[in-house]
């Protein structure tokens, strides 16, 4: 079974073949060369763009239902969004947030990542118990596995190589590495209640999983498949995102409604700021100055001078705030 994806106007990395044109709503001129924020508003089933210099919200849009996660094409000429429960994926224009098209029948796409190397794309099907990997040549798409796993796969990383997967399982409390030659799974570990959140350390040394059920992030040494050093964070440690400088990486904790700052160096917490309702998604702007971090439980999106790590503004949006980006963004490193 292949999704083919072909080159055009829009998109120069491709569209998928079983794909439908779709007309979003037009984005006045004086926004489209503004950087527009892009937040997804999973219990809606909507888009909310943003314009990050006025804070005012530029329009909202209907997709698939429950789209929680995105990310651009390696190519960063569209950006994809993830429906989850509506089988689909939307491609973006990654400046403007208009929707270049719509991919359906892809099932249950929770989370989706693109390998280093670029020849592998994963989604991860949360209520289906299993991932499905993709083999990529840059411009097409061929469904290689679709690979069962233990309960509700989540979040993923790879290791730098692109040998490896490492999906967090949170419905039993475990990771798994995936074989992307032979795509097997090629061990399993207890990791911790509920992970969510995974990072690979710029080094390739270490994973951080955010540990969802508790109120820590586990540093793993995935060579040997050991917990090395539990970070204390907050409770219901989630998601991560680097600052961008290769030494610091934040992590939310969606319960105790706050964001930890992680030194990646020492591997200790060097601060904290709050951030109330479910803190979640975070996007860090290019000068690293600035962070926009998805309120889950407020229907809210929060502003964050990170210097004084205050909040500047917080901007309406819809139900369930999930993931969120922008096109000048802050290098994930």
């Amino acid at each position: 079974m292949s999704v083919f994806v072909r080159r055009s106007l829009l998109v120069a990395c491709g569209l998928f073949t079983a794909f439908s044109a779709y007309a979003a709503a037009p984005v006045a001129a004086t926004t489209t060369a503004a950087n527009v924020v892009v937040v997804l508003n999973s219990r809606d089933a909507t888009i909310s763009l943003l314009d990050q210099a006025t804070y005012k919200e530029i329009s909202t849009f209907p997709v698939g239902k429950e789209p929680h996660h995105l990310m651009p094409t390696p190519d960063n000429k569209s950006l994809i969004v993830a429906a989850a429960t509506g089988d689909s994926l939307y491609f973006l224009d990654p400046k403007t947030g208009q929707i270049q098209s719509q991919v359906k029948d892809i099932v249950d796409p929770y989370q989706i990542g693109f390998s280093p190397n670029q020849k592998w794309f994963i989604t991860t099907g949360l209520r289906l118990d299993r991932i499905d990997i993709y083999g990529y040549d840059g411009k097409n798409l061929k469904l290689a596995k679709r690979l069962p796993l233990p309960a509700m796969p989540s979040h993923m990383a790879f290791s730098a190589d692109s040998a490896l997967a490492f999906i967090t399982l949170q419905g039993s409390d475990e990771i798994a590495a995936v074989d992307m030659a032979t795509q097997k799974v090629k061990w399993i570990m207890p990791i911790g209640k509920q992970p969510a959140g995974i990072y690979m350390t710029p080094d390739n040394k270490y994973l951080l999983v955010g540990v969802m059920g508790s109120d820590y992030v586990a540093v793993v040494d995935w060579r040997t498949q050991k917990i090395v050093k539990k970070i204390k964070t907050g409770d219901g440690a989630h998601n991560f995102r680097p600052q961008g400088d290769k030494r610091h990486v934040f992590v939310s904790n969606r319960v105790a409604g706050s964001i930890n700052i992680l030194d990646l160096n020492t591997l200790e917490s060097v601060g904290s700021f709050n951030i109330p309702g479910g803190p979640d998604c975070m996007e860090i702007t290019a000068d690293g100055k600035t962070m926009w971090v998805t309120q889950r439980w407020l229907k809210k999106v929060s502003v964050v001078d990170l210097a004084s790590r205050k909040v500047i503004t917080t901007i309406p949006v819809g139900r369930s705030p999930h993931g969120i980006y922008f096109n000048n963004r802050a290098p994930e490193l």
